[in-house]
Order: C-alpha cells, then sequence, then structure tokens
C-alpha cells in the first residue's frame, strides 16, 4: 500500500535518486500541464531497487532533473505514451547527449505501431540529420535499445506489457486528441501506464470512466494518478468530470497535468472527494510487494 504522506515533504535540489531499498517510488519530476510555468511537466520518475524508468521527457525534463541531481544521461530507461512536446521534446537532447557525449544508447518502452510514427513524426528532425552511416542517415535503431513489448491478448483495449528489470510496465490506450474522437479506437496512438500491477498512470486522456473503472476493477488500484484540466471541452478529464467516478476510485485518486491557476481548485478537488493533487517532487512510496 502508498505509505502515509503525513510529515512528509518534496525533495530539495540534488535530493532524487535512481536506487532505492526495494520499494516502489514515484517521483513527479513535473505535474504541469503542457503550458505549465510553475510546475515543469507531466514526467514521472519510477523508481524499485535498482531498476528505474522515466514516464515521458518533455521540454523540460532535464532541466528539472538537473535540479533534482540526475543528469538526464543517467537515466537508462524512457517510457512514451505519446508525442506531444511536453511528454516527447526532452528526448532530442535525451538521442544527442547520449550519442556524442556518454557513448550509449538508452532504452526505451514503446508500442510497435508506434516506433514509426514516433521517429518520422516527432524525433527524427533533430537528430537523424546530423550524420551518415555509410549511404544512410540516423535511423531510430541508432539511438535506441528497444525493450522487448508483448501484447495482452483478450484485453477489452490495446494493452501491451514491458519489464524493466523488476519493474512490470502495462501500456493501455488513452482517448486523447483529437476532441471528436468517440473513443480510444478512433484516437491518436496516446498510452496510459499500469505500474507494477499497483498503480494506475493515465497520462494525457479525456474523460473514460469506464476504462478506469474496468482496469481497477482488474488491479485493485492502491493509487491513482489521473490527468485533470479546470475547464470543460478539450483533450484532457475536466476536473468537475472526473467528480462523478465512484467514491472508491476518487479517495485513492491524486490529480496531475494541471495548470498553474491549481491552488484555486485545491478545496474542490477535496469537495468531490479525491485523495489530493499529485505534487511535483514529492516521492510516493509504496511498501515492498509481498511477492
Amino acid at each position: 500500500m502508498m505509505e502515509s504522506m503525513e510529515g512528509r515533504r518534496p525533495l530539495g535540489p540534488g535530493e532524487a535518486a535512481l536506487e532505492n531499498d526495494g520499494r516502489l517510488s514515484l517521483l513527479f519530476v513535473g505535474a504541469g500541464s503542457a503550458f505549465s510555468k510553475k510546475f515543469y511537466q507531466n514526467n514521472l520518475l519510477v523508481v524499485k531497487g535498482r531498476d528505474h524508468a522515466l514516464v515521458d521527457c518533455g521540454t523540460r525534463a532535464p532541466e528539472a532533473l538537473a535540479l533534482l541531481g540526475i543528469p538526464v544521461t543517467r537515466i537508462e530507461n524512457y517510457v512514451v505514451t505519446h508525442s506531444h512536446a511536453d511528454h516527447t521534446g526532452g528526448l532530442e537532447e535525451v538521442m544527442l547527449l547520449n550519442r556524442y557525449v556518454t557513448k550509449r544508447k538508452p532504452r526505451i518502452v514503446v508500442a510497435d505501431r508506434y516506433v514509426r510514427h514516433l521517429w518520422k513524426r516527432t524525433l527524427a528532425g533533430g537528430a537523424a540529420y546530423n550524420e551518415r552511416k555509410g549511404s544512410r542517415w540516423l535511423r531510430f535503431e541508432d539511438l535506441w535499445d528497444r525493450v522487448p513489448v508483448r501484447r495482452l491478448r483478450g484485453a477489452d483495449r490495446e494493452r501491451l506489457v514491458a519489464m524493466v528489470g523488476g519493474i512490470e510496465l502495462q501500456l493501455f490506450r488513452t482517448m486523447h486528441i483529437p476532441d471528436s474522437a468517440r473513443s480510444w479506437r478512433d484516437s491518436s496512438l496516446s498510452y496510459g501506464v499500469v505500474i507494477d500491477r499497483r498503480v494506475l498512470y493515465t497520462s494525457d486522456t479525456r474523460f473514460d470512466p469506464e476504462m478506469v473503472r474496468s482496469l481497477d476493477a482488474e488491479f485493485s488500484f492502491e493509487a491513482i494518478f489521473h490527468d485533470c484540466q479546470f475547464f470543460p471541452g478539450g483533450v484532457h478529464a475536466f476536473l468537475e468530470d472526473l467528480g462523478t467516478l465512484p467514491a472508491a476510485i476518487k479517495a485513492k485518486t491524486r490529480l496531475m497535468h494541471y495548470g498553474d491557476a491549481v491552488d484555486e481548485k485545491r478545496k474542490r478537488a477535496a469537495e468531490l472527494g479525491f485523495a489530493g493533487l499529485a505534487e511535483q517532487w514529492m516521492p510516493y512510496e509504496f511498501s515492498v510487494s509481498p511477492d
């Protein structure tokens, strides 16, 4: 279960680590929306024992990580949920520093069907044309090693499983963009993550109550971190819509990906029954699993 937050404080500069005593630990490198000026961007560092993964690496993630004491070149494993810049904008720095400074390839968890889109439409422009290998420009595989991903059969939506050392990551499709999409099936490729079968991390999604209910019924999550915005419409989940979720789900849900005016909404989130907001640089730690 998630350990009590009572008496805990956010980490200070230089206090983050990539190893721990074996418990599952989640650290929001940033908790803000794409255009937040106060809260970096909604990117999550997952640590368990000697294993770690960074879920998304937005434009400001290398800056935030450096302040936390972790140069971006020390991150060995990345998970990419979708191609907006607040989730992928820092990956150009990752690729170039690793290729030309550390001389190594980081590992990446990415869906098979998303690799071509991620490379051709997001990453290639800043990386492919820096050098030629024989008669060709650089390719995705010159800069990344892929973590094997297995598709789960029989799931109610596209689901994928990958292991990063001892951390299990299940990727599932979300209904994010465009705002006219009627379900995840006709949405552009975007994914949330189930972390070690204990935590639901939606990444970016519109309000999709069946997704939350069905996944929680399967896993009985200890904690949920859900995308949130404070106005209706658009391509994120509106706070008041999220307020219609079952009370038991809201009681273990913390809201993330919020705008700079978040302090005005803390009281409303509490009134609706949520556990609170995901706080930037605050370690969320879970007791060592009996498994």
